[in-house]
């Protein structure tokens, strides 16, 4: 089970474990974690820093595949967690390369901060839009354990979901992908979390229609939190793809709103910050002159 969410991934295979609240869900996936990932990830672990991978990363391991040169992290943002973070970036020679510094200030408010490494770029962040607080995250987080023994902490596939759920156009394709993988390798069995997940968060018309005819009575029951599934129910593909345009420019304006404030932050950092820069050579030539 993925948590307390109790999505359900593949079986497991021989040597490989996924766990996540201490039961197995997950077949393993090499490819996930590639040297350089892995480098980042295994420094984190080793100064016991809080964190989940979540991104294109995070996408590959649940069948939905993106091809990432970053690793993206979503940490607890509080002062034990972020000396341990501080350390760990130090092994890795990473240092912040944009606005907004790596401090907790920052971070509770929202934005990622990001860093350059000797091997991938990586950002980290504590808090997303719609997105529940790390402590729910960390508590129904996917655990995977390769085959020699070395495992990693990712968010689970309903908060990746949520988290993709911004104004960037390559999100929702993802999104998409992602709902439609974990239908194909559960339809024959579905778990009722399984299809309360389909209900909630497929993007695919035809889909979406097969699922709430076959649960036609949970469907319904999920229409006052999702109006669309009444359509759905009634085998309306037209009026669902409406729907869902709209349900995703709703999800992009919001989240445009939400990004205004912390924009001018932004702003403002970056202005202090280039500020300096360029008083200095001023006050040089002023020294010169005199």
């Amino acid at each position: 089970m993925n948590g307390r969410s109790g999505i359900v991934s593949r079986r497991p295979s021989a040597g490989w474990r996924a766990r996540s609240c201490g039961r197995s869900i997950c077949r393993g996936r090499d490819r996930l974690i590639r040297n350089p990932i892995r480098k980042v990830l295994s420094s984190m672990q080793a100064h016991r820093v809080r964190a989940l991978l979540m991104g294109g990363q995070a996408c590959v391991f649940y069948g939905a595949a993106e091809f990432s040169r970053d690793t993206d992290l979503v940490i607890l943002a509080d002062a034990r967690n972020l000396s341990r973070l501080r350390r760990a970036l130090t092994d890795l020679e990473a240092g912040v390369i944009a606005v907004p510094p790596l401090r907790l200030e920052h971070l509770r408010r929202g934005p990622a901060v990001h860093f350059r490494c000797r091997h991938p770029d990586a950002f980290h962040m504590s808090r997303m839009r719609g997105v529940a607080p790390f402590p729910a995250l960390w508590a129904r987080r996917t655990t995977i354990t390769l085959p020699d023994g070395f495992s990693c902490d990712v968010v689970s596939l309903p908060d990746l979901v949520r988290a993709k759920k911004t104004q960037r156009d390559k999100d929702w394709p993802m999104i998409r992908r992602l709902v439609e993988a974990h239908y194909f390798q559960h339809r024959e069995h579905p778990m009722p979390p399984h299809v309360r997940f389909w209900l909630r968060e497929f993007r695919t018309p035809e889909l979406l229609v097969e699922v709430a005819r076959t649960h036609r009575a949970r469907c319904l029951r999920l229409a006052r939190q999702r109006p669309l599934l009444e359509d759905a129910a009634a085998g309306r593909v037209a009026a669902v793809e409406r729907a869902l345009r709209k349900e995703e420019a709703a999800e992009r304006h919001s989240d445009r709103q939400y990004w205004l404030p912390l924009r001018r932050e932004l702003e403002h950092l970056r202005h202090r910050r280039i500020a300096p820069n360029i008083a200095a050579p001023q006050r040089r030539r002023s020294r010169t002159n005199g």
